[in-house]
């Protein structure tokens, strides 16, 4: 049985539960927040994480105020958010060896593909990195749709030899993500991008870029042989 599908009987027992997990607490709360009172349940539970009670207030859920801090020190809010900000441009790893991450990462093994959609649409970096690996495609091709992905998190996936055709296509579309030159010399190399994108990629590189793919032995022939070509275009236009 799913979480999601667990009777409202055996939610309450569980939250109810004093050595609950925070980050079960956390899966729970990401699943239930429509549920008010289930919400309130999670919220008042002595294990319920701040990043959990800040996540059910931002979703206006009734008896989830802020952490009682919030009113009086509007500040220490805004160096809440600019940590947050900052975990979520990649510049702090996400630690594979923690507690948390351990524990979410249980969570999932349990979780039934619904549950897991549900997350992947709002996690944080942390299920982001999880979901991003499941083998079921709807799963992992939800997570590169969550909008609290970053650029940092993009550029890992188009380096990496993740499975799902449909989530290269989508970094591919993406505007503001191609924007970054190491994103789309990240596609280039990838063998699973498309290669008509590859190639229109291949021509936004500088020199050094394509003076190290024309000698590559790990893109397509085609992609090496067309570096080497703009390679001589470049140096003849000098």
């Amino acid at each position: 049985m799913r979480l999601a599908e667990l009777p409202e009987g055996m939610l309450r027992e569980a939250v109810s539960t004093p050595s609950l997990h925070p980050r079960i607490l956390d899966g729970l709360a990401r699943l239930h927040y429509r549920n008010g009172e289930m919400a309130v349940l999670i919220v008042s539970h002595i294990n319920c994480s701040e990043e959990t009670r800040i996540f059910l207030a931002e979703h206006g859920i009734e008896g989830a105020p802020r952490p009682h801090h919030a009113a009086a020190q509007p500040h220490r809010n805004e160096e809440l958010r600019a940590d947050e900000e900052l975990t979520e441009e990649g510049e702090e790893p996400v630690d594979e060896e923690s507690e948390a991450f351990r524990g979410k990462y249980q969570l999932a093994q349990v979780m039934g593909v619904s549950d897991k959609i549900k997350i992947a649409q709002t996690g944080d970096k942390e299920w982001r990195m999880i979901l991003i690996r499941d083998s079921n495609k709807l799963v992992s091709g939800t997570v590169i749709k969550n909008p609290r992905i970053t650029e940092q998190e993009v550029l890992v996936i188009a380096k990496s030899s993740i499975q799902n055709d449909e989530i290269l296509r989508v970094i591919c579309a993406n505007k503001e993500w191609i924007k970054n030159y190491q994103i789309r010399k990240a596609l280039v190399e990838n063998n699973k991008t498309p290669l008509p994108t590859a190639l229109r990629f291949l021509a936004t590189l500088g020199e050094k870029d394509l003076a190290h793919l024309a000698k590559s032995k790990s893109i397509s022939s085609v992609l090496s042989t067309q570096a080497r070509k703009l390679l001589l275009s470049k140096k003849k236009d000098r």
